[in-house]
């Protein structure tokens, strides 16, 4: 047998200098001759995946899944972790500078955990910032700045006998990515495939599915078309997955969409889990929520503001004049977690109320009930 000496292949030379140049310039030595700043400059001159603190992925392929839904295939640098630690479900988070302005927006992966190349899914959101700059101003060959992957919607170890991959619109990007988690880990158990939308022009990943239905022969593929289906109902669910109750679930979708699932699991008492994760903000707060003036203090920089407790508390503090840092305003990729020193919230995903001391919580979905000390 000849072992080679010679890099990866499959890498580019950036991503082969990355590795050893990040462990190079953190070096205490050097470090104290240059700036990081300067040095990070200095590399996105020679090549713009070079970087010794930045995840990065090189645009390699967009893809045109429907008229308002594209896939950009990336490439990611050596910095990025994923391809030994991504889990099918997870998301990344990306950082763009639109119009001189810093922006962050996270996107599930759409693509298997392990590939070479990853992909994100991206539907086109009418008055958007990001997702029109995506579909109008990311060319291939653009490189683009993303964190690590993250998330807890994600597939357990070892895997239910029976599957049930559950979603609507742009939700199916995470359940896709399982699905072809399934695939390539030769999955042998029963698993069915669930898809809502309007119609057949706008079944996102249309061609991968038909793919997958015909190399995939543990897989039930169901798709339901709004316009000639009609409305998506509990019992349109029950009847096209009769052992509903047996399987363990994994959805994502629309909030109407997800409240007839979740209100149908819950009137029923199924015993098997139910899994799920939102796509669009959650309401601010109930209308019988109470409105008593709370006072916010941030223990970091001594400021302090008056919240009403109607809007969450990221939304209190930007109406007070302060930017704490955020990221996709739906409690899902934590960007704008910070430890409650004291006070009592409210979550609005869970409902539940809390008074427990040094508590992380989420700032855009949270509910101030008392006042607070946050450590910002």
């Amino acid at each position: 047998m000849t072992v080679s000496n010679h890099p990866n292949p499959s890498r580019t030379w950036a991503e082969t200098l990355s590795s050893p140049l990040r462990t190079a310039f953190q070096h205490p030595w050097v470090e104290g001759i240059v700036r990081l700043g300067a040095v990070e400059d200095t590399l996105r001159a020679v090549h713009p995946m070079l970087s010794i603190t930045e995840a990065r992925a090189r645009v390699v392929r967009i893809v045109d899944e429907t008229p308002d839904t594209k896939t950009f295939v990336l490439q990611p640098n050596a910095l990025w972790q994923g391809r030994r630690s991504a889990r099918a479900g997870q998301f990344v988070q990306l950082r763009l500078e639109i119009d001189g302005r810093r922006v962050e927006r996270i996107y599930s992966l759409s693509s298997r955990p392990g590939a070479r190349l990853i992909s994100i899914t991206v539907k086109r959101q009418s008055g958007g910032l990001v997702s029109p700059f995506l579909h109008e101003r990311v060319k291939v060959g653009d490189v683009l700045t993303l964190s690590q992957p993250d998330g807890d919607f994600v597939l357990p170890d070892p895997l239910p006998e029976k599957i049930l991959l559950l979603s609507a619109g742009s939700g199916i990007t995470p359940v896709m990515a399982m699905l072809r988690d399934l695939q390539a880990r030769g999955y042998p158990g029963d698993v069915v495939f669930l898809h809502v939308c309007r119609n057949p022009q706008a079944l996102i990943f249309a061609q991968a599915l038909r793919t997958i239905e015909e190399e995939f022969a543990e897989l039930s593929l169901l798709v339901h078309f709004d316009d000639t289906d009609g409305p998506f109902t509990a019992e349109r669910l029950q009847y096209a997955v009769p052992d509903l109750a047996e399987r363990s679930t994994w959805m994502c979708g629309p909030a109407g969409f997800m409240d007839v699932v979740h209100r149908h699991w819950n009137s029923y008492a199924m015993a098997a889990p139910l899994h799920s994760e939102r796509f669009v903000a959650i309401p601010a707060v109930p209308t019988t929520a109470p409105g008593t003036p709370v006072t916010v203090l941030l223990a970091t920089s001594g400021k302090q503001f008056l919240t009403q407790g109607v809007d969450p508390l990221l939304v209190q503090a930007e109406k007070a004049g302060l930017a704490p840092k955020h990221g996709c305003r739906i409690g899902i990729c934590r960007s704008c977690q910070c430890t409650k020193r004291s006070g009592t919230v409210e979550n609005l995903q869970t409902g539940e109320i809390s008074d427990t001391p040094n508590e992380a919580i989420r700032l855009c979905v949270s509910v101030a009930r008392s006042d607070l000390l946050l450590d910002l």
